[in-house]
């Protein structure tokens, strides 16, 4: 047992490389995390959770939003025309 070599050391310890990387035995690759300064030396490193994609619209659910949309004029072009211009 005394050949085995560990990919990482089991101390919570880790030295960041010249591209400011350091390795994370806990981390998945694709992780995303948040770091935030908390003091002078100290770094608070937080996993994000990826929220779930929602499912998409069909075609006709699509048809159907754009037709009840509460943005939709009501009123017709030669009206509009008949409000906003001067007599």
């Amino acid at each position: 047992m005394a050949g085995i070599l560990w990919d990482y050391p089991t101390m919570s310890i880790t030295t960041a490389d010249k591209k400011k990387r350091v390795v994370i035995p806990l981390a998945r690759p694709g992780d995303v995390f948040d770091v935030q300064q908390q003091d002078e030396g100290r770094v608070l490193l937080v996993r994000l959770v990826r929220p779930q994609p929602q499912v998409r619209m069909t075609r006709a659910e699509c048809l159907r939003a754009m037709a009840t949309a509460p943005l939709r004029p009501k009123i017709g072009w030669n009206e509009l025309r008949r409000l906003t211009r001067e007599p």
